[in-house]
């Protein structure tokens, strides 16, 4: 009697797969160990899984096996396998984890693929790391048992447009956990040489919890990493290269970490915390789910990096919160609102925040560098999180009139006398708001202004803030009086008041704009231009205003115009006869093209200043 050849099964790739294995198949990255870190840091998760499952379950490893990761290089075959007693997958499981990506901003990643000269970094940080092997491999071959299951399969692909799936014999198949053998190419060969391996686990995967065996064709298994748990050794037996190698291993990281924090909690609750700051922006950084990657252990059993362990605006943050106290049985839904939990979650972002600030004091070029990387991130957190504000305005740095990377600390030890806010104006470009008019009556006497163009700027500004007592103005909001801050001595000469009727200005240009503007008066905040577009002191500030526009959730407030009674243009209005309706509304244009925005009409506005223009030329000719 003989026994039936397993039905082959043919399925196709997700369409974001097939195009991410077109990349890996035709690499021309230069780093390439990636793929053996990738495949270790998933028969780790694999280990993980299964001792958590093992929880609830202890017949999963009825055996007794310990969990482990054994890497076979077979020179002689030209293959290198990597496998594990981890958890193991099912046909269906199989099928989901290896032939789709499951993950928002695919498309993005793949775009900056072929964009970046060495992807190996992308690699790490995106999560597709299995598909790295197609880098070293031209063919790979995935065996997999799920724990407690009868059935195996085995999985197989070329990394062209499909892949294989079929049951796999009982011979070829692990009692539990997942064997992928790598067919490597000819020019991946070294990847078979024992101190090849060695060298890779040491220098990325040595922090790995369990243990990684080399099965060398001349000898027995041996261990090839610590297998320690950094987290929980003293600080005082590492060294800055141990954290540099756990970070890259814990991380899955090509950088080095801009900040080390290491320390354990003793007291109502205890737990081991080791977190570090990237040196460089991971590239989901902004994925709209806002994942941290924090993971979550109980006394050295992971649990899971789902638990949002420290606040959004610093989900950079990498690494690793070990509970002595949690049961190790908690759930998923347990973890959403559990006391211990939001206890360490409060003290361990008041130790980030704390270490943050210390860095800034004493070594103010790292803490550059992590707020050039995360600036953006960290100041989400000055209106989601109100108890820290005052300490993240403090963090945060500044692009001003003044300089770059001001503080705010810097800011208000040079107030100008009787200057008593703090005041800023929020754009899309520093280019466009250093030329902003709304800055003429500021500079002139010599007041700093903070010049905000990210995205978040419009929403944190939006809430009531101070700083050491010093509330912050916008520049486009509201009412501003710069009348007891003296002006320069070069622009003295501008004070006093203009011999212009105010009230028939206000008065034409109100008959004639209509209710295109909520209010028309005379500017604080203008020295040379004509006019400019202010939001009232109550509702969304201008560029807020935009942003919501933008997105179909503005509220329609009509702007104030400012009018400038200096100005020609502005002291010709009473005289302007049948002009007057044409010079109203260019004020009104001209001050919507200086904020960046197009005239609500431009084929008007057009028309209007040929007008103007060729009345002014006939009236020139002789």
């Amino acid at each position: 009697m003989t026994t039936a050849e397993p039905t082959v099964e043919t399925q196709p790739f997700q369409a974001e797969v097939s195009e991410l294995l077109h990349l890996m198949v035709h690499s021309v990255y230069s780093e390439t160990d990636i793929f053996l870190r990738e495949l270790i840091s998933n028969a780790s998760d694999a280990c993980d899984k299964l001792r958590y499952e093992a929880i609830a379950n202890p017949a999963l490893i009825g055996d007794g096996e310990a969990t482990k990761i054994r890497i076979i290089p077979n020179k002689k075959d030209g293959t290198l396998t990597i496998a594990d007693n981890g958890i193991g997958m099912d046909r269906q499981e199989l099928i989901d984890n290896l032939g789709t990506i499951a993950r928002s901003g695919t498309r993005s990643f793949l775009a900056r693929m072929k964009e970046a000269k060495d992807g190996a970094g992308l690699i790490g940080q995106f999560g597709v790391g299995f598909y790295s092997a197609f880098m070293a491999a031209d063919r790979i071959v995935v065996t997999s048992r799920r724990a407690g299951a009868q059935e195996a399969w085995t999985w197989s692909s070329s990394g062209g447009s499909g892949f294989e799936i079929a049951q796999a014999g009982a011979e070829a198949a692990p009692a539990r956990g997942t064997s992928i053998a790598l067919h490597l190419k000819a020019e991946a060969a070294k990847y078979l040489e024992t101190f090849e391996i060695e060298r890779i686990v040491r220098s990325y995967s040595d922090n790995i919890q369990f243990p990684i065996e080399l099965v060398a064709e001349e000898g027995e298994a041996r261990q090839i990493n610590s297998a320690s748990a950094l987290w929980q050794r003293p600080k005082s037996e590492l060294k800055v290269e141990d954290y540099v190698q756990a970070y890259k291993s814990i991380a899955g990281a090509f950088d080095e970490p801009a900040m080390t924090l290491h320390y354990r909690a003793e007291g109502r609750y205890s737990y081991a915390v080791l977190l570090f700051a990237p040196s460089t922006k991971p590239f989901d950084l902004f994925d709209p789910e806002r994942k941290g990657k924090v993971k979550l252990y109980v006394r050295r059993v992971f649990i899971t990096d789902d638990a949002d362990l420290l606040p959004g605006y610093l989900r950079f943050m990498r690494g690793v919160i070990d509970s002595e106290d949690l049961p190790l049985n908690i759930s998923r839904e347990m973890l959403q609102n559990n006391p211990q939990l939001v206890q360490i979650r409060k003290a361990v972002t008041g130790r980030v925040i704390g270490e943050l600030e210390t860095l800034a004091e004493k070594q103010p070029e790292n803490f550059g560098n992590i707020w050039d990387a995360f600036g953006l991130v960290i100041k989400e957190g000055l209106y989601e999180d109100f108890e820290r504000r005052e300490k993240l305005l403090a963090l945060s740095r500044f692009t001003t009139t003044s300089g770059d990377k001001r503080s705010l600390k810097q800011y208000v030890a040079e107030l100008k006398p009787n200057q008593t806010e703090i005041y800023f104006l929020v754009g899309d470009s520093i280019e466009r708001l250093k030329s902003n008019p709304k800055l003429e009556s500021a500079a002139a006497r010599g007041i700093e202004v903070l010049l905000l163009t990210d995205p978040v700027d419009a929403f944190w500004t939006s809430a009531t803030l101070e700083f050491e007592g010093k509330p912050l103005k916008s520049l486009s909001q509201g009412d501003v009086d710069f009348g007891l801050i003296p002006l320069l001595d070069e622009h003295k000469k501008e004070d006093g008041k203009p011999d212009v009727d105010e009230a028939m200005v206000i008065a034409v240009i109100k008959s004639h704009l209509g209710d295109r503007v909520s209010d028309v008066r005379v500017s604080q905040r203008l020295t040379a231009s004509a006019s400019c577009l202010v939001a009232g002191s109550h509702g969304p500030d201008r560029e807020l205003e935009r942003l919501l526009a933008r997105a179909n959730r503005g509220v329609g407030t009509k702007p104030i115009l400012e009018i400038n009674l200096r100005h020609p243009l502005v002291a010709s209005l009473p005289q302007a006869d049948e002009a007057a309706a044409d010079l109203s509304l260019l004020l009104l244009e001209q001050a919507q093209i200086l904020d960046g925005e197009l005239p609500d009409d431009p084929t008007a506005f057009a028309s209007r200043l040929n007008r103007l223009i060729a009345k002014g030329l006939t009236k020139a000719q002789p």
